[in-house]
């Protein structure tokens, strides 16, 4: 049997950052060099049912060892990893026995790890972690939640003792640029409920996420001369910054935490004649959602009355809190809790400050949760993963299975 750190060092080398420009799926060709290694050792460790689509989602079946039906569960990861930082030649650094100092990621740049600036570090004294190199991200979002899924139902396979329902995994492209779900079949997966494998430091469970929009503001100007320009010149850069400044100052992502929602501008662009502001919604109350795409409306409109429709909003919804679709079904969040604890970990219940494919699988029918996978500081140069963490997520696999069995 393969260990998770072996079978995680293979999968992070191969880049599969998907890329939010594209109109593919998946959103980058080379996701399908790791969608085809999954598949080959989904059939080398024994799962049936092996299936990849045309879109690269992968799914797989561990039939029941049980002679009477209880429900069927799933667990499911993303294989691509973020745009937001290079994916291509990640050299993972191990560190044995953290000492709880500094970690010198690439002495060549100075890039250090320090338990000074992230000190969650701290809570791995003495365990193996994961590092990057310092010029790459590592891919623990989500490479380190499939490594733990195929890991977890290759010891089940090895270990018919333990009894268990019929398992579905499944594997998604495009999750860091939102598409996911959208292409997952969830009636061919066949599940009643699944767990994405997709969270950060050890002991997460996560039931409630963001509701999101994204929001595109157009600003249309008029270049004249500026020695003539007096009641002339509309400078579609300036009321751009007039839109920037009339938002809550203090709700933007560095200035809030916890249920707290946000306005987050991310891209400004422009000349006298054309501005444009992309920018995201995120609020994990749906009244308060409402009321930010209100704001932004209103916005528009006290300044499309001084500047004559000179402003366009576009805002497109992106996904919705699950916590209304796991709230009824609640019982499958007490079977994590309980497998956590059952193996030694304390759960962390906490509401997620982003989405992930579990809130769109659950509108889709699929009740959903999200559990660890033990990474941090994802999507850039200082991520790592404690090789424990994966371990622990291993076995809150297993015990989940075996606890629905045993409670079903």
């Amino acid at each position: 049997m393969k260990d998770v750190m072996s079978r995680f060092l293979d999968y992070v080398k191969i880049d599969t950052q998907s890329d939010p420009n594209s109109k593919s799926t998946p959103s980058t060709q080379k996701q399908w060099d790791l969608a085809h290694k999954l598949v080959s050792e989904l059939k080398e460790i024994g799962m049936t049912d092996v299936y990849i689509d045309e879109r690269a989602y992968i799914m797989a079946t561990l039939p029941s060892n049980l002679d009477y039906e209880i429900p069927i569960i799933g667990f499911i990861s993303h294989f691509d990893t973020s745009p937001d930082f290079s994916g291509t030649h990640v050299n993972p650094q191990i560190i044995k026995e953290y000492d709880g100092k500094d970690i010198v990621l690439n002495p060549e740049k100075g890039i250090v790890l320090s338990p000074d600036y992230f000190d969650d570090l701290l809570q791995y004294k003495g365990q193996t972690l994961i590092t990057t190199d310092g010029t790459t991200l590592l891919g623990a979002d989500d490479k380190a939640g499939i490594t733990e899924i195929i890991t977890a139902m290759e010891y089940l396979i090895n270990h018919p003792e333990i009894k268990h329902g019929t398992i579905k995994v499944g594997f998604t492209p495009d999750e860091e640029i939102g598409r996911g779900a959208h292409y997952f079949e969830v009636e061919k997966f066949g599940a009643d409920w699944a767990y994405t494998m997709d969270g950060s430091q050890i002991g997460e469970l996560e039931y409630e996420n963001f509701n999101a929009a994204s929001a595109k503001i157009s600003v249309a100007g008029k270049s004249v001369h500026p020695g003539y320009a007096k009641y002339k010149m509309v400078n579609a850069l300036l009321i751009a910054n007039k839109i920037i400044s009339m938002l809550p100052e203090a709700e933007v992502p560095e200035k809030t935490s916890g249920r707290e929602g946000f306005f987050h501008v991310h891209h400004v662009q422009g000349e006298i004649e054309h501005a444009e502001i992309q920018l995201i919604i995120r609020d994990h109350s749906k009244p308060r959602f409402e009321e930010r795409k209100q704001l932004l409306q209103d916005i528009v409109s006290q300044l499309n009355a001084v500047h004559k429709d000179a402003v366009a909003l576009e805002i497109k919804d992106q996904y919705f809190n699950m916590k209304e679709k796991i709230e009824p079904v609640f019982h499958i969040v007490e079977i994590a809790k309980e497998a956590m604890e059952s193996v030694g970990i304390t759960p962390i219940i906490k509401p997620i400050r982003g989405g992930t494919d579990g809130s769109q699988l659950s509108f889709m029918g699929l009740p959903c949760p999200n559990i660890f996978a033990g990474g941090h500081n994802f999507h850039g140069k200082y991520e790592y993963v404690p090789v424990e963490s994966m371990e622990k997520a291993v076995a809150v696999i297993v015990k989940i299975c075996e606890l629905t069995a045993t409670k079903s």
